[in-house]
């Protein structure tokens, strides 16, 4: 067990609705790591990348405040490390991080085992959940520009990963895009989330590159708040969060989607007459 170590909108239903504003403004502050985490886990200045620097176990990290319903805490995988089995692990706790006496060595199985916590471990490829009775097929829809998740609705441009720039970013990306790559591929974004059920209940989802997962777990209590696990272990080394825009897209992501709409592929983004934090934007974001 490792001692705990400090370091120095959701849209339910209409997208415009007048919560829209100050939720998206409270799932921004969010979009970072607590600052109790696992011992071999170091973050940067911002508190948005977490690196495992020693071994393949210590390296639990949770989100900053709890999640609103509905809401996805989004991490994509930066670094691996080869040598170690297992991969990124991702859930929920209802343990505040900062009331915790240790922070455990792993999310399974010692999280779990203190209770009110429900963790998945992302394989490579089998991490759909298939519910009796439904068609699997017909939860893969040909690409939308929102992910629907019952009541929740997620712009989905922003939960697809994306290649590093070069010659063939551009078919990478639509690998992304269809969700074909490992989903422990280094530029792979895993996000967590849980939508409220009519009993009371709520379950709990993993949305890989833009596509839902299914329930991966089923009568959460929402009684008390939940908080974002994310587990950087064995073969994934590092992760960083990326925000998420909800209602209106950011003037950033507008200005990027018609960008690409007009070129082949990133590189071509160098020649054009942009300022450069744009440029930076549209190739690496």
């Amino acid at each position: 067990m490792g001692k705990a170590s400090p370091t120095s909108p959701v849209a339910l239903g209409p997208p415009l609705s007048p919560l829209a504003v100050p939720m998206a403004a409270r799932c921004r502050l969010a979009a970072r790591f607590h600052h109790i985490h696992g011992t071999n886990i170091r973050l940067d200045a911002s508190r948005t990348q977490a690196t495992r620097v020693e071994s393949f176990a210590n390296g639990l990290c949770f989100s900053q405040e709890p999640l609103a319903p509905g809401q996805i805490f989004l991490v994509e995988i930066e670094e691996k490390e080869l040598g170690w089995c297992g991969h990124l692990r991702v859930g929920l706790t209802a343990h505040d991080p900062q009331r915790l006496e240790v922070v455990p060595e792993y999310s399974l199985p010692d999280l779990v085992n203190l209770g009110d916590t429900w963790v998945f471990a992302i394989t490579r490829n089998h991490n759909r959940v298939v519910v009796e009775g439904e068609d699997v097929q017909a939860r893969r829809r040909p690409w939308e520009p929102f992910l629907l998740i019952e009541r929740v609705r997620i712009p989905r441009d922003t939960l697809v990963g994306r290649s590093q720039p070069g010659r063939y970013s551009h078919i990478l990306d639509d690998l992304y895009k269809m969700n074909v790559l490992p989903a422990t591929a280094r530029r792979s974004r895993i996000g967590v989330l849980y939508t409220p059920q009519p009993d009371g209940t709520a379950d709990m989802h993993i949305v890989i590159n833009g596509e839902d997962m299914g329930p991966s777990a089923r009568g959460l209590p929402v009684t008390h708040p939940l908080y974002a696990v994310i587990d950087v272990f064995a073969s994934t080394k590092s992760v960083r969060v990326i925000p998420v825009d909800y209602g209106f897209p950011s003037l950033q992501t507008l200005c990027r989607l018609v960008i690409q709409k007009h070129i082949v592929h990133r590189l071509a983004i160098d020649v054009l007459d942009l300022p450069p934090l744009l440029k930076s934007f549209c190739q690496h974001e």
